[in-house]
């Protein structure tokens, strides 16, 4: 099983990074920790992480620029060989540089029920509201201060009496096992069929006239009441690819696509010999961007003159 490799950033005591840490490891769990990392070198978690075998960083950030402390800290985080982000109490507000360099690989934890207090004093803004319950939310991060997509929430009650202090303490319980979950979820999307055939859908239907069909029991997609254009293909005739099938110029092409990046193409079963080739989805490093080309060119070797007229015509404003 591929274990994703995770740096954490802390600036305190890093209890979040202690249950993601112990979390990790799990025989079964999908990520390893493989960087502790600081803008405080007298964080308590840095001296855990230490003791426990994982290599750790820290940099001062006083005196510093914040876009030059953010660029040491991301190189620092990337000769790690880290593939994903995971803060944990790391006080810094990030530069739009750094978050976009790590978008959607890079999740915080939040102590409130987000969009609800955002920032600080979290506890005590939902007691003053009369709230009947605080929370957690993991988050994907954005350069928008605790706006990203939402993994996963879990709310908490608020007893009466609660101070910030001690619905924090419950909280806390929450964040530990709410974090682990929501990034072993987040590791494993690009090797899940589910997650991979919602985002090819997604891409595929933006397509003019592109519809949804099975083929063979299989998801396709195909121009309105004509020819198929792309096919998802999850792991068929014993094949170890979740793969989306293209339509190439024939089995020229397809050859010399497999011969310049067989981990990223291959040949597929029966389809191949009508020059549709597999882009291999289920691998860490897809570029959707190329997924979103060739079905586009999949889709134009197909569809009718008139429909890639007015995609021409589109492409040139």
């Amino acid at each position: 099983m591929h274990k994703a490799k995770v740096a954490v950033l802390i600036s305190g005591g890093g209890t979040n990074m202690a249950a993601l840490l112990y979390a990790s490891r799990a025989p079964q769990c999908p990520f390893e920790i493989v960087l502790v990392a600081s803008n405080n070198p007298e964080a308590g978690g840095l001296k855990l992480a230490a003791a426990e075998g994982v290599p750790t960083f820290a940099l001062p950030h006083k005196g510093m620029a914040r876009a030059d402390h953010d660029r040491t800290m991301d190189a620092a985080i990337r000769a790690s060989g880290a593939e994903y982000v995971a803060l944990a109490g790391y006080m810094r507000i990030l530069t739009a540089e750094f978050v976009s360099g790590w978008a959607g690989r890079m999740v915080n934890i939040h102590p409130s029920l987000l969009p609800k207090y955002k920032g600080l004093h979290t506890h005590e803004r939902a007691i003053e509201a009369g709230d009947s319950h605080g929370g957690v939310t993991v988050h994907l991060v954005t350069p928008e201060l605790d706006d990203g997509p939402i993994l996963g929430q879990t709310p908490v009650a608020i007893i009466p009496g609660d101070t910030a202090e001690s619905l924090a303490g419950r909280v806390l319980f929450a964040e530990h096992q709410l974090y682990a979950r929501c990034l072993a979820e987040l590791v494993t999307r690009p090797y899940r069929a589910d997650w991979l055939l919602a985002r090819v859908s997604q891409l595929a239907a933006a397509l003019p006239e592109a519809e949804a069909r099975e083929s063979h029991g299989s998801p396709a997609w195909s121009i309105k009441g004509g020819k198929f254009f792309a096919y998802f293909s999850d792991r068929h005739h014993g094949e170890p690819h979740i793969a989306l099938l293209v339509k190439t110029s024939g089995q020229d092409e397809m050859n010399a696509l497999i011969d310049a990046d067989p981990d990223a193409w291959f040949r597929p079963a029966y389809y191949g010999a009508s020059g549709w080739a597999g882009l291999i989805l289920n691998r860490a490093d897809v570029d959707w961007d190329q997924v979103s080309d060739w079905l586009a060119r999949s889709w134009r070797a197909v569809a009718p003159k008139k429909l890639t007229k007015l995609m021409d015509a589109a492409d040139q404003f």
